[in-house]
């Protein structure tokens, strides 16, 4: 028996704005229409599960606590729009920043799949009919390492580089930033793409 669908999401820059390593919960904002994208995917039968790289927590900006009270936030708005989500995965690690346990090369960070993988096993979800939809370099090659289809939106980092000056990720085998799937504006028209495909 096959395993249900799911479309994972990136958070900062996908659903929310992009405000950098920490922000104070009352300045968090929904994307316009990121809202009615969720709710049309879960209504189609998605799962719909954030994956969220937070390596400011490992880099010292702000601790899991913190993280914990914005996600709250976010969540809240989401349930005035009459949404909750599936589950929730971050990573709080950086490979070269911070201290034990959070500076770690781990398997969670994307671009490597070890997020969306482990929501696969906990959730039994059917990877090739899921999606991965995000903001980053990371999030395409965290999609493209999991076997699911990806979706580059311009919202947040979009089309340009991190906040760093550089792509996220290279792929090795081409030497550019691995290619989504489709590219769209936001989650939205997202969202539209992803329920062609299912049909």
């Amino acid at each position: 028996m096959k395993g249900r669908p799911a479309v994972f999401l990136d958070r900062d820059g996908t659903i929310i704005r992009e405000y950098g390593n920490f922000w104070e919960p009352a300045q968090i904002e929904l994307i316009g229409g990121a809202a009615d994208a969720i709710r049309r995917l879960k209504a189609a039968g998605y799962l719909a599960i954030v994956t969220t790289n937070q390596g400011g927590i490992a880099q010292g900006a702000f601790d899991e606590h913190q993280f914990w009270i914005g996600e709250h936030r976010m969540e809240e708005l989401l349930a005035a729009e009459g949404l909750k989500l599936d589950a929730v995965y971050f990573c709080p690690h950086d490979p070269d920043k911070g201290d034990t346990p959070y500076r770690a090369d781990c398997e969670c960070r994307k671009p490597k799949p070890g997020m969306i993988t482990r929501a696969a096993r906990e959730y039994g979800i059917d990877l090739p009919a899921s999606f991965m939809v995000g903001d980053s370099d990371a999030d395409v090659g965290a999609g493209n390492a999991a076997g699911v289809r990806t979706v580059k939106v311009d919202t947040g980092y979009g089309r340009g580089v991190s906040p760093f000056g550089r792509h996220d990720v290279i792929d090795p085998a081409t030497g550019k930033p691995p290619h989504p799937n489709h590219q769209a504006p936001n989650l939205s028209e997202a969202s539209h793409w992803i329920l062609r495909q299912a049909r």
